[in-house]
Parts: structure tokens; C-alpha cells; sequence
């Protein structure tokens, strides 16, 4: 069985518009900042633009930060989201 190559941008495109989807729901990510630094926050989807999206997460002290990630992030796994009630993948397709 041959494999179908999609093109990374109608990958991307998907991505985006799945996010949007998810603007002002809570989600968990988890993000890999190199030479084996994991960074697990939990935030709410803010808002998503053409090559970014924006997580709103709380840090110590009851103090807001704001993140952002490119969707690249997610099709390389760079940046994982999933649910913070059962640990889902928002993007499960993304993880064959």
C-alpha cells in the first residue's frame, strides 16, 4: 500500500483551522525546548493568526503569561496539545 504525500502546507492549513475550533477551551501542552528541557502548562487558547497561535497560561504566584507557537511546532511535534481532563490529543490524526 502506497502512502499519500500531503504537502506541508495544506497540513499546516488544517491544523489551523482545527485550532480554531478550540479558541477559549483549556487545553495542556507539552513543549520540547531542546537538550532535554520539557515544558508541561496548562493555558486556554487565546486566539490563532496566519502562523501562530497564542496559549494564555498560569504560572506561579496566580500571574498570566502569554505563549505562542507556530503551527510548524505542532506538524513537527515540537508542541503537543492535548485535553487536560482525559490526556486526549486535540489532534490525533496529526500522531499516525
Amino acid at each position: 500500500m502506497a502512502l499519500i504525500q500531503v504537502p506541508h502546507a495544506e497540513v499546516v492549513d488544517r491544523i489551523r483551522k482545527e485550532l480554531d475550533e478550540f479558541v477559549g477551551e483549556k487545553m495542556r501542552l507539552k513543549a520540547n525546548m531542546g537538550r532535554c528541557k520539557i515544558i508541561e502548562r496548562e493555558g486556554v487558547l487565546e486566539e490563532t493568526h496566519p502562523n501562530l497561535f497564542v496559549v494564555k497560561v498560569e504560572e506561579k504566584r496566580d500571574r498570566c503569561r502569554r505563549v505562542s507557537y507556530s503551527y510548524a511546532d505542532v506538524l513537527t511535534k515540537t508542541v503537543e496539545l492535548s485535553n487536560p481532563d482525559n490526556g486526549e490529543n486535540l489532534l490525533p490524526w496529526l500522531m499516525q
